[in-house]
C-alpha cells in the first residue's frame, strides 16, 4: 500500500494529489493508495483519503504502507524512515502557494545525501520516483538523540 501524508499545516498540496490521482487513473500505480490530505482543496477521485486522522489511524496506515509519499516536512519523513518505510518526498514550493518559502528543497537534499529517501522535486517525475524507490535499498535511520542528551548531561555536570 502507498500512504500519502501531507501534514497538518495550513497549506494545500493539490499538485501532489493530482499527480498521484493521474497515476492511479492511468494504471501506473496499481497498489492501493490512501491519503491524509490536510488542508488541500483537491479531492482525489481514484483513491481513498481523509483530510485529518487520529494518531492511531495515522499510525495504522503508516504501519500498513510499503511506500510513504509525503511533503518535505522533517517530522513526516523521520516518522516514516524510523519505521523502515521507503519514502518519496516532494517539496512544497512557494510559487504554488504551498509554503512561505522553499526550505523543504534544502531539507530533502540533506535526507537524500544521507541515503534515507527518494526526493522528487517535480510531480511530473513521480512515476520515475516510484520505480526508483521500489528498486533501491535505503540506509536505516540512526537517531542521535541519546548522543545529544549524553553530551548535554556531561556539560551540565562539568565533565566535558
Amino acid at each position: 500500500m502507498i500512504f500519502i501524508t501531507l501534514g497538518s499545516q495550513k497549506f494545500q498540496f493539490d499538485r501532489l494529489l493530482k499527480a498521484v490521482d493521474a497515476l492511479v487513473e492511468n494504471g501506473t500505480i496499481t497498489e492501493p493508495v490512501f491519503a491524509q490530505t490536510g488542508y488541500s482543496d483537491y479531492q482525489p477521485q481514484h483513491f481513498d483519503f481523509e483530510p485529518f486522522m487520529s494518531r492511531e489511524a495515522f499510525a495504522e496506515k503508516t504501519a500498513q504502507a510499503d511506500i510513504v509519499i509525503t511533503h518535505g516536512g522533517t517530522g513526516a519523513i523521520i516518522g516514516a524512515v524510523k519505521q523502515g518505510k521507503k519514502v518519496i518526498a516532494v517539496p512544497r514550493l512557494k510559487k504554488y502557494g504551498e509554503h512561505v518559502d522553499d526550505h523543504q528543497t534544502q531539507l530533502l537534499e540533506q535526507f537524500t545525501e544521507l541515503g534515507l529517501i527518494c526526493a522528487c522535486d517535480d510531480c511530473e517525475k513521480l512515476a520515475d520516483a516510484l520505480q526508483e524507490v521500489k528498486a533501491t535499498t535505503y540506509n536505516r535511520y540512526e537517531s542521535n538523540t541519546q548522543t545529544i542528551i549524553d553530551s548535554i548531561d556531561r556539560f551540565l555536570n562539568g565533565r566535558l
